[in-house]
């Protein structure tokens, strides 16, 4: 069995969270340049086995799309070329960030640490893939 890969699209930076092999923990696994995200994915699916990649969905408080869905549709064009047997599941992402901030909060970080909007990116990758997990 692969590991699942969560993406949290953002225009500057992209969160990534993984699951293990079997599948039952996601954990965070790094944020990057979102210009850097077809390059960093394709060193990772070479070197692990990725049977499913969940992309995040972000939509207004009204169900509609945010602005950057936009950019989500142009990437998922370029991934499906560059990936085409790797199957994309999207996930809503509303509140993610917000549930991010607030896990760091609870967790004891520092209110310099809460600032590190990369690492942010990272737990909110995290929560949409364990979204993904609880509700599969």
């Amino acid at each position: 069995m692969g590991r699942i890969l969560a993406i949290d699209f953002g225009t500057k930076r992209t969160g990534i969270a993984v699951t293990d092999e079997m599948q039952l923990i996601a954990s965070g696994l790094t944020t990057i340049a979102t210009k850097e995200l077809l390059a960093f994915l394709e060193g990772y699916f070479a070197s692990e086995k990725v049977d499913i990649v969940i992309v995040g969905e972000p939509k207004q408080k009204d169900g509609t799309h945010s602005d950057v869905e936009v950019e989500i549709q142009k990437f998922l064009t370029k991934f499906s070329v560059v990936f085409p047997k790797l199957p994309v599941k999207r996930v809503d992402e509303r509140f993610t960030s917000k549930m991010a901030f607030q896990t760091m909060i609870d967790s004891g970080l520092k209110k310099k640490q809460r600032q590190n909007k990369a690492l942010i990116d990272e737990i909110s990758a995290t929560i949409i893939l364990q979204d993904y997990l609880y509700n599969k």
